[in-house]
């Protein structure tokens, strides 16, 4: 008999017929307890992704329920206490698309301070050039700007190097400096945004990093200055990032994340000063594949009775 797994978030076919064939799957249409089907009360293990709610009143609507498994490499959603005191594994991806996300931040550093994205516009509207050329004459080629990393982990190493290879500046802000790392470590979040020329968000979306980016960073990045963002929506202040472009205090950014996706605010959709993209720097054949592997690794696990792979850090 094949164990029981609940499945909360939608996957592609074909990934869910690979599960089919050795789980009975069992979907969640909300992450609520009063949505868990009858037949899937013992389930065992829950497929879900970070970005969805799994509190402990979840938890406790699934009393045979021992691993939580995140598809990507977030896990925010989970409440990890709550599984602790349960004795329930959490699982995620790891660094399985870092260098997919880290690949896809710096297209959006290019993207942003080289005003790529504006030029294909004008070509479209058949402006040629039109002003764009007073609009980025003033931006410097990359080769000596200051590239700041908020969170320098997997992806924002692997960003690192890649501003490197593109003989950047580069310095960092994390809780703690690296010793592993060349790179200049600044102790506030503050003092990188106002040493920096570009600013990379690479954090892990949790409770300490909600609107990190808030008016203060962004007046100190400057009217030069571009945000990147490839983490999570919420470690970004929309509002005050919209008033930011609007008014010049900084000269661009590029969002691959928002903070009520699939949402984007109007504000942002009206401006030409930013880079928006439907969250998908992890979408590349090589890191989906790293991802499934894993889940499918700590799933044979766990029913193995073995340690799993990648479980969260505490």
């Amino acid at each position: 008999m094949k164990p029981a797994v609940l499945v909360a978030a939608r996957f592609l076919p074909r990934l869910l017929g690979r599960l089919g064939e050795h789980y009975a799957l069992h979907g969640l249409e909300r992450p609520e307890p009063d949505a868990v089907p009858p037949e899937a009360r013992d389930a065992r293990a829950l497929i879900t992704i970070g970005g969805i709610k799994t509190d402990a009143a979840l938890m406790d609507a699934l009393p045979k329920l021992g691993l939580i498994a995140c598809y990507g490499t977030g896990y925010e959603g989970v409440d990890r206490a709550a599984a602790r005191v349960r004795g329930i594994v959490v699982t995620h991806a790891g660094d399985a698309n870092a260098t997919a996300v880290a690949e896809f931040a710096f297209g959006l550093v290019i993207a942003s301070a080289r005003g790529i994205i504006r030029g294909d516009r004008y070509v479209r509207a058949g402006r040629w050039r039109g002003d764009i050329i007073e609009r980025t004459a003033i931006t410097p080629e990359l080769a000596g700007q200051r590239l700041g990393i908020y969170g320098l982990g997997s992806i924002g190493a692997k960003v690192a190097t890649r501003a490197a290879a593109f003989e950047m500046q580069i310095g960092y802000h994390n809780r703690r400096p690296r010793q592993d790392v060349p790179y200049a470590y600044h102790p506030t979040l503050i003092g990188l945004a106002t040493w920096a020329d570009i600013l990379v968000v690479a954090v892990r979306a949790d409770a300490g990093n909600t609107r990190a980016i808030n008016r203060e960073v962004l007046a100190a990045l400057g009217p030069r200055g571009h945000l990147i963002n490839i983490s999570r929506g919420i470690a970004v202040d929309e509002a005050a990032l919209c008033d930011a472009l609007e008014a010049g205090a900084i000269a661009g950014a590029a969002l691959d994340v928002f903070e009520r996706e699939p949402n984007i605010p109007d504000r942002l959709l009206g401006l030409d000063n930013v880079v928006l993209t439907p969250h998908m720097a992890a979408i590349s054949a090589n890191a989906q594949r790293a991802q499934r592997d894993l889940m499918f690794a700590n799933l044979e696990a766990f029913f193995a009775g073995r340690p799993v792979l990648t479980p969260v850090p505490e």
